[in-house]
């Protein structure tokens, strides 16, 4: 399913660029948006996070308990995380519930861009973040 990252526990997340149109298929319950300014509104239940292109989450410590929530959620609900494009940071956010789904740090950005999409974590400072993320 295109846009859709499986992770190792079977657990699925929805990937998407919020430029792009909703995607066909079941709405999500839960959406974390990672976006430098407030989302639109959406039917669902949803979380902002502020997190501008091609940076890093202004709040780190917020940025953790997001993506903790998003992964736990995701193991009954139909979970999506999505900025603006659907690579950046989203794949970097992914990478990072990758990590909590038990891929190794050094690894994630790699099952991510395998699974999920090539040109997925587009900075270095990204790839940092999920290293070290936990």
């Amino acid at each position: 399913m295109a846009g859709v990252l499986r992770l190792p526990s079977g657990r699925l997340v929805r990937g998407r660029g919020l430029r792009r149109p909703l995607p066909e298929g079941p709405a999500p319950t839960f959406a974390l948006h990672l976006l430098g300014h407030e989302p639109p509104l959406v039917a669902w239940e949803a979380r902002w996070l502020r997190w501008p292109d091609f940076w890093l989450p202004s709040d780190r410590a917020a940025a953790g308990e997001a993506l903790h929530e998003a992964w736990a959620r995701a193991e009954t609900e139909r979970v999506e995380i999505a900025c603006a494009g659907g690579r950046g940071r989203t794949g970097t956010a992914l990478a990072c519930l990758a990590v909590l789904d038990g891929v190794p740090g050094r690894e994630a950005v790699a099952y991510v861009r395998k699974h999920y999409a090539s040109r997925a974590v587009e900075t270095p400072w990204q790839r940092r973040f999920v290293t070290r993320f936990q």
